[in-house]
């Protein structure tokens, strides 16, 4: 049902973004037990009665159950200062608002993304390239995710070049810490400093934990 989503870069101007940066967020896990469980055909809970249905539910909204905090966080941030694409397993990216079903989701599982190869590079590259050929020169285009490992960041690379970014504050942190901090970012108004994906320091110390809200 979700289909790749040709980027418009007017929709950049929605969330009233200065600097108008473009955000692509990683993928929520799709094989483990919270898909599991949104998956189960006798789950009656909302979402998952919803995802059984022919309109299926937005990607955003399925991923943040998948994942919780990380990608809720990812996901607030990205559309308090920018627009904001999903990546997904094999379907390149698609905006949060795009519907899926439960038979997406469950294809989705099936591919992994380190070992993948062309199946996800290929979508993903695709739409890079739309994206980057509608965008200014010098418009940030931020990855929300880990470039500790090169399963998307690579690709994303070889596309978007310097302006591809990432906050420099997510260098140490696990997912939780991550999607804390985007969240109080999100809430203050505050966005974060970035550093270019190429040549960074992909793995550091471990920063302090963050205070409680």
């Amino acid at each position: 049902m979700v289909a790749s989503v040709l980027f418009n870069v007017d929709s950049r101007q929605r969330s009233g973004s200065v600097c108008g940066s473009v955000f692509l967020i990683s993928p929520a896990r799709c094989d483990g037990r919270r898909a599991a469980l949104l998956t189960n055909p006798a789950s009656a809970f909302p979402l998952a009665v919803r995802l059984r249905s022919d309109s299926g539910v937005p990607i955003g909204e399925a991923f943040a159950f998948l994942s919780g905090l990380y990608f809720r966080g990812k996901l607030t941030y990205a559309q308090a200062f920018g627009a904001a694409q999903v990546i997904t397993t094999d379907r390149g990216l698609v905006s949060p608002e795009a519907r899926i079903t439960r038979e997406d989701l469950s294809a989705f599982a099936e591919v992994d993304i380190a070992t993948a190869g062309e199946r996800h590079a290929g979508p993903l590259r695709r739409d890079a390239i739309r994206i980057s050929d509608s965008l200014p020169a010098h418009t940030p285009v931020v990855l929300l995710g880990s470039i500790a490992t090169g399963k998307y960041a690579d690709t994303l690379a070889e596309v978007f070049g310097e302006q591809l970014v990432f906050p420099k504050e997510f260098v140490g942190r696990g997912d939780m810490s991550r999607g804390g901090l985007l969240l109080r970012c999100a809430r203050e108004g505050r966005e974060l400093e970035y550093a270019p994906v190429i040549g960074a320091v992909r793995r550091g110390v471990r920063p302090p934990k963050l205070p409680k809200l």
